[in-house]
């Protein structure tokens, strides 16, 4: 029996790699976070993954304040580039397979038909770039790693924009949000189902790849969505990037074309709106 190592378990997929592990009992899960395991100390690393016989590695750990990661360099730097070569090479060094979760930031967001994986990276932010940082350094120190990039995760677990835009509905009468940014929401729940379909495959073929949910929509859009099917009476107003300025600039366009992942892997993925459906539905049963 394979056991698979997931690191950052204590976050949105961490959350949802150990509800999904449920449905793939074929497998020994070890979910970890920082008190658990410092990926960040690689012999601490090399030492978890022989004593505890680790086949396989999911990285879901990552510095993800993207503003904040303006003023911390050092350590979004540490944690999304560092620790991710620390993990390259422990498994390589242990034969193991690695799946590395990344992001749309590594694109700086001004095309206007959905990124491939062949496309050039230019991320524009400290968190995009360290990121991409992460993504090259496992690639140079490790041929048996799958790296997933993923954008607008959500969940039932943690903070994040869905829970964020039901709490504002509820406490306000108006909602400004923004209209020209456009991406896909991805339901961590399906990425965590498509990260156990990746290592449940007959054959484990490495490279980058991309994951979304299908379709595509505005933050403007995809709130009014949220309202709509949680229920909630609030007036939502578009309002252009320039009206809502930020510490580090967002992609306006950051869809992600997923045929390689559809193609490679057999993987079938949801329209954006069904499994918001689902994730409400929960948060929905949390709140009674």
């Amino acid at each position: 029996m394979n056991t698979i190592l997931i690191t950052g378990s204590n976050g949105q997929l961490g959350n949802e790699m150990q509800q999904a592990s449920k449905r793939y009992n074929s497998f020994n899960y070890l979910f970890t976070d920082v008190a658990e395991l410092d990926i960040c100390n690689k012999s601490a690393l090399d030492a978890y993954v022989i004593e505890n016989n680790v086949n396989i590695i999911v990285n879901c750990a990552a510095y993800t304040a993207v503003d904040k990661a303006e003023d911390d360099q050092e350590l979004c730097y540490k944690i999304n580039r560092d620790a991710v070569r620390n993990i390259g090479e422990v498994a390589a060094k242990n034969k193991l397979k690695v799946i590395h979760v990344s992001t749309d930031y590594v694109f700086d967001g001004t095309n206007h038909i959905p990124y491939t994986e062949e496309m050039p990276v230019s991320p524009v932010s400290v968190y995009g770039k360290s990121k991409q940082e992460g993504e090259k350094a496992l690639m140079e120190v490790c041929n048996q790693a799958v790296i997933i990039r993923t954008s607008w995760l959500y969940s039932s677990f943690g903070g994040n924009f869905v829970k964020t835009m039901i709490k504002l509905g509820t406490e306000r009468d108006t909602l400004n949000v923004i209209f020209d940014q456009i991406g896909t929401p991805t339901y961590a729940a399906d990425l965590a189902n498509s990260i156990l379909q990746v290592i449940n495959a007959e054959k484990f073929i490495s490279g980058i790849y991309h994951y979304s949910n299908e379709g595509v929509c505005s933050w403007y859009d995809f709130t009014k969505t949220i309202h709509r099917i949680a229920g909630i009476n609030c007036k939502v107003l578009p309002i252009e990037t320039k009206d809502y300025p930020t510490r580090t600039p967002r992609p306006h366009y950051s869809v992600l074309n997923k045929a390689r992942i559809k193609t490679t892997y057999g993987i079938s993925i949801p329209y954006w709106e069904e499994s918001l459906k689902k994730c409400i539905a929960i948060l929905t049963i949390y709140k009674k």
